[in-house]
Protein backbone atom coordinates (compact mmCIF):
# COMPACT_ATOMS: atom_id res chain seq x y z
CA UNK A 1 0.00 0.00 0.00
CA UNK A 2 0.77 3.42 -0.66
CA UNK A 3 2.37 5.40 2.25
CA UNK A 4 0.36 8.39 3.27
CA UNK A 5 1.67 11.72 2.51
CA UNK A 6 2.79 13.77 5.94
CA UNK A 7 0.58 16.81 6.84
CA UNK A 8 1.23 19.80 8.33
CA UNK A 9 0.48 19.10 11.72
CA UNK A 10 -1.90 21.02 13.74
CA UNK A 11 -1.06 19.59 16.96
CA UNK A 12 2.79 20.03 16.77
CA UNK A 13 4.63 16.96 18.59
CA UNK A 14 8.50 17.56 18.44
CA UNK A 15 9.75 20.99 17.31
CA UNK A 16 10.11 21.27 13.62
CA UNK A 17 13.11 21.84 11.46
CA UNK A 18 11.25 22.84 8.06
CA UNK A 19 7.21 23.70 6.88
CA UNK A 20 5.97 23.34 3.87
CA UNK A 21 2.43 25.12 3.29
CA UNK A 22 0.81 24.48 0.22
CA UNK A 23 4.40 25.57 -1.73
CA UNK A 24 3.88 25.81 -5.47
CA UNK A 25 6.40 27.04 -8.38
CA UNK A 26 6.93 27.60 -11.98
CA UNK A 27 9.85 28.35 -13.62
CA UNK A 28 9.44 31.29 -15.83
CA UNK A 29 8.14 29.95 -18.81
CA UNK A 30 8.27 26.61 -17.38
CA UNK A 31 5.99 23.42 -16.70
CA UNK A 32 4.94 23.52 -12.63
CA UNK A 33 7.85 22.21 -11.09
CA UNK A 34 6.43 21.63 -7.84
CA UNK A 35 2.38 21.73 -6.78
CA UNK A 36 0.73 22.01 -3.43
CA UNK A 37 3.65 20.39 -1.28
CA UNK A 38 3.03 20.62 2.22
CA UNK A 39 4.58 18.63 4.62
CA UNK A 40 6.82 18.61 7.37
CA UNK A 41 10.49 17.72 9.08
CA UNK A 42 10.71 17.55 12.37
CA UNK A 43 13.71 18.47 14.33
CA UNK A 44 16.47 15.68 14.04
CA UNK A 45 15.01 13.78 10.97
CA UNK A 46 17.22 12.29 8.25
CA UNK A 47 15.16 12.99 5.24
CA UNK A 48 15.94 11.44 2.08
CA UNK A 49 14.02 13.12 -0.66
CA UNK A 50 13.89 10.38 -4.02
CA UNK A 51 12.11 10.19 -7.44
CA UNK A 52 13.28 10.51 -11.28
CA UNK A 53 15.22 13.13 -12.80
CA UNK A 54 13.09 16.06 -13.28
CA UNK A 55 10.76 14.99 -10.08
CA UNK A 56 10.80 18.77 -8.56
CA UNK A 57 13.99 17.90 -6.20
CA UNK A 58 16.67 20.30 -6.42
CA UNK A 59 13.72 23.02 -6.68
CA UNK A 60 12.20 21.42 -3.51
CA UNK A 61 15.81 21.84 -2.04
CA UNK A 62 16.18 25.21 -3.68
CA UNK A 63 13.42 26.88 -1.50
CA UNK A 64 14.85 25.79 1.72
CA UNK A 65 17.23 28.79 1.87
CA UNK A 66 15.41 31.63 -0.48
CA UNK A 67 17.59 30.48 -3.06
CA UNK A 68 15.27 31.17 -5.69
CA UNK A 69 14.87 35.05 -6.49
CA UNK A 70 11.58 36.69 -6.68
CA UNK A 71 9.55 34.09 -5.13
CA UNK A 72 9.63 35.01 -1.86
CA UNK A 73 6.70 36.23 -0.44
CA UNK A 74 6.50 39.80 1.50
CA UNK A 75 4.07 39.09 3.92
CA UNK A 76 4.62 36.60 7.05
CA UNK A 77 1.51 34.94 7.15
CA UNK A 78 2.09 33.84 3.15
CA UNK A 79 5.01 32.20 3.48
CA UNK A 80 5.26 28.69 2.02
CA UNK A 81 8.48 27.83 3.92
CA UNK A 82 8.78 28.30 7.26
CA UNK A 83 12.79 26.85 8.72
CA UNK A 84 12.57 26.43 12.74
CA UNK A 85 9.47 28.31 12.89
CA UNK A 86 10.54 31.48 10.89
CA UNK A 87 8.94 32.12 7.79
CA UNK A 88 11.32 32.56 4.93
CA UNK A 89 11.13 36.38 3.85
CA UNK A 90 13.43 38.88 2.04
CA UNK A 91 13.94 40.47 5.38
CA UNK A 92 15.20 37.64 7.53
CA UNK A 93 17.29 35.76 4.66
CA UNK A 94 20.49 36.30 6.53
CA UNK A 95 19.43 34.75 9.62
CA UNK A 96 18.04 31.58 7.94
CA UNK A 97 21.00 31.05 5.50
CA UNK A 98 23.06 31.32 9.00
CA UNK A 99 21.10 28.07 10.04
CA UNK A 100 20.84 26.26 6.62
CA UNK A 101 24.09 24.73 4.99
CA UNK A 102 23.56 23.80 1.42
CA UNK A 103 25.74 21.44 -0.42
CA UNK A 104 25.59 21.75 -3.76
CA UNK A 105 25.57 18.92 -6.57
CA UNK A 106 28.48 19.73 -8.02
CA UNK A 107 31.33 20.85 -6.28
CA UNK A 108 32.99 23.12 -8.64
CA UNK A 109 29.43 25.22 -8.37
CA UNK A 110 30.71 26.09 -4.39
CA UNK A 111 34.15 26.15 -4.51
CA UNK A 112 36.35 29.51 -5.61
CA UNK A 113 39.38 30.24 -3.54
CA UNK A 114 42.77 29.71 -3.94
CA UNK A 115 43.06 27.32 -0.84
CA UNK A 116 41.38 25.10 0.76
CA UNK A 117 41.71 27.06 4.12
CA UNK A 118 40.03 30.46 2.39
CA UNK A 119 37.43 28.33 0.95
CA UNK A 120 36.38 26.93 4.31
CA UNK A 121 37.01 30.50 5.88
CA UNK A 122 34.13 31.76 3.92
CA UNK A 123 31.21 31.43 5.81
CA UNK A 124 32.58 32.00 9.18
CA UNK A 125 34.29 34.99 7.82
CA UNK A 126 30.65 36.44 6.41
CA UNK A 127 28.85 35.35 10.12
CA UNK A 128 31.54 37.83 11.42
CA UNK A 129 33.73 35.95 13.82
CA UNK A 130 37.06 36.57 14.58
CA UNK A 131 40.35 35.54 12.94
CA UNK A 132 40.99 32.93 15.98
CA UNK A 133 37.06 31.91 16.07
CA UNK A 134 37.53 31.42 12.09
CA UNK A 135 40.58 29.15 12.41
CA UNK A 136 38.96 27.45 15.00
CA UNK A 137 36.21 26.71 12.65
CA UNK A 138 38.08 25.61 9.64
CA UNK A 139 40.35 23.36 11.87
CA UNK A 140 37.84 22.05 13.28
CA UNK A 141 35.37 21.38 10.07
CA UNK A 142 38.67 19.72 8.11
CA UNK A 143 39.08 17.44 10.39
CA UNK A 144 35.49 16.28 10.79
CA UNK A 145 35.74 15.63 6.98
CA UNK A 146 38.87 13.96 7.13
CA UNK A 147 40.92 16.64 5.29
CA UNK A 148 43.27 18.52 7.56
CA UNK A 149 45.71 17.36 5.80
CA UNK A 150 44.67 19.81 2.78
CA UNK A 151 44.90 23.48 4.62
CA UNK A 152 46.95 24.76 2.00
CA UNK A 153 46.23 23.23 -1.25
CA UNK A 154 44.07 24.11 -4.06
CA UNK A 155 40.88 23.21 -4.15
CA UNK A 156 41.07 22.70 -7.68
CA UNK A 157 44.04 19.97 -7.38
CA UNK A 158 42.05 17.83 -5.18
CA UNK A 159 40.18 14.90 -6.09
CA UNK A 160 36.68 14.88 -7.48
CA UNK A 161 35.42 13.46 -3.73
CA UNK A 162 37.92 15.63 -1.82
CA UNK A 163 36.42 18.79 -3.24
CA UNK A 164 32.63 17.47 -2.28
CA UNK A 165 34.21 16.75 1.22
CA UNK A 166 35.46 20.52 1.06
CA UNK A 167 32.53 21.67 0.61
CA UNK A 168 30.60 20.23 3.22
CA UNK A 169 33.48 21.32 5.36
CA UNK A 170 32.65 24.51 4.25
CA UNK A 171 28.85 24.09 5.11
CA UNK A 172 30.02 22.67 8.51
CA UNK A 173 32.79 25.16 9.87
CA UNK A 174 28.98 27.76 10.16
CA UNK A 175 27.05 24.79 12.49
CA UNK A 176 24.18 24.95 11.00
CA UNK A 177 21.37 23.32 12.83
CA UNK A 178 20.14 21.99 9.17
CA UNK A 179 21.86 20.36 6.15
CA UNK A 180 20.72 20.03 2.96
CA UNK A 181 22.52 18.32 0.52
CA UNK A 182 21.60 17.31 -3.41
CA UNK A 183 23.29 14.06 -4.74
CA UNK A 184 26.09 14.19 -2.47
CA UNK A 185 27.43 10.38 -3.67
CA UNK A 186 27.12 11.35 -7.39
CA UNK A 187 30.20 10.24 -9.11
CA UNK A 188 31.71 9.05 -5.63
CA UNK A 189 34.00 6.12 -5.91
CA UNK A 190 33.26 3.31 -3.24
CA UNK A 191 36.03 4.71 -0.95
CA UNK A 192 34.82 8.46 -1.16
CA UNK A 193 31.24 7.19 -0.54
CA UNK A 194 32.14 5.26 2.43
CA UNK A 195 33.63 8.32 3.83
CA UNK A 196 30.68 10.16 2.76
CA UNK A 197 28.60 7.54 4.61
CA UNK A 198 30.72 8.22 7.60
CA UNK A 199 30.45 11.84 7.96
CA UNK A 200 26.93 12.14 7.96
CA UNK A 201 26.13 9.35 10.59
CA UNK A 202 28.96 11.46 12.25
CA UNK A 203 26.64 14.75 12.11
CA UNK A 204 24.09 15.64 14.49
CA UNK A 205 22.10 18.34 12.53
CA UNK A 206 18.91 17.88 10.60
CA UNK A 207 19.44 16.70 7.04
CA UNK A 208 17.83 16.25 4.08
CA UNK A 209 19.38 14.64 1.03
CA UNK A 210 17.59 14.93 -2.37
CA UNK A 211 19.88 11.81 -4.18
CA UNK A 212 19.42 8.51 -6.82
CA UNK A 213 21.44 6.61 -4.13
CA UNK A 214 19.10 4.56 -2.53
CA UNK A 215 22.05 2.42 -0.71
CA UNK A 216 22.86 5.42 0.48
CA UNK A 217 19.32 6.23 1.29
CA UNK A 218 19.15 3.23 3.35
CA UNK A 219 22.42 3.42 5.04
CA UNK A 220 21.92 6.98 6.42
CA UNK A 221 18.30 8.18 6.35
CA UNK A 222 15.51 7.38 8.30
CA UNK A 223 12.54 8.80 6.60
CA UNK A 224 12.06 9.06 2.72
CA UNK A 225 9.88 11.42 0.64
CA UNK A 226 9.07 10.41 -3.42
CA UNK A 227 8.44 13.20 -5.44
CA UNK A 228 7.34 12.94 -8.91
CA UNK A 229 6.09 15.56 -11.48
CA UNK A 230 6.35 18.39 -8.90
CA UNK A 231 3.88 16.27 -6.64
CA UNK A 232 4.98 14.62 -3.11
CA UNK A 233 3.67 11.40 -3.72
CA UNK A 234 4.57 9.46 -0.78
CA UNK A 235 6.25 9.72 2.65
CA UNK A 236 7.00 7.31 5.56
CA UNK A 237 9.40 5.12 6.98
CA UNK A 238 12.60 4.68 4.67
CA UNK A 239 12.05 0.77 4.89
CA UNK A 240 8.91 0.78 4.15
CA UNK A 241 8.73 2.89 1.40
CA UNK A 242 11.64 1.63 -0.45
CA UNK A 243 10.88 -2.25 -0.19
CA UNK A 244 7.12 -1.42 -1.62
CA UNK A 245 7.98 -2.73 -5.21
CA UNK A 246 4.47 -0.85 -7.01
CA UNK A 247 5.50 2.39 -5.59
CA UNK A 248 8.24 2.11 -6.71
CA UNK A 249 7.98 1.27 -10.30
CA UNK A 250 4.96 3.79 -10.47
CA UNK A 251 7.79 6.53 -9.51
CA UNK A 252 10.40 5.30 -11.69
CA UNK A 253 12.45 3.99 -9.01
CA UNK A 254 13.45 0.39 -8.38
CA UNK A 255 14.00 -1.70 -5.11
CA UNK A 256 17.25 -1.46 -3.51
CA UNK A 257 18.75 -5.04 -3.82
CA UNK A 258 19.33 -5.29 -0.07
CA UNK A 259 15.10 -5.12 0.41
CA UNK A 260 14.19 -7.88 -2.43
CA UNK A 261 12.80 -10.92 -1.25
Amino acid sequence: MEAAVVPFPENRGPRLAVEFRELNFRYPGGRQALSSITAAIPVGCRLAIVGPSGAGKSTLLLHLNGLLPGQLPTDGTQSAVWIFDQPILPTNLASIRQRVGFVFQDPDDQLFAATVADDVAFGPRQLGCSKAEMTERVAEALAAVGLSHTLNDNPGQLSYGERKRVCLAGVLACRPELIVLDEPSSNLDPRSRRQLRSILDSLSATQIIATHDLDLVLDACDTVWVIDDGRLQAAGPTRRILSDPLLMDRHGLEVPWRLRT
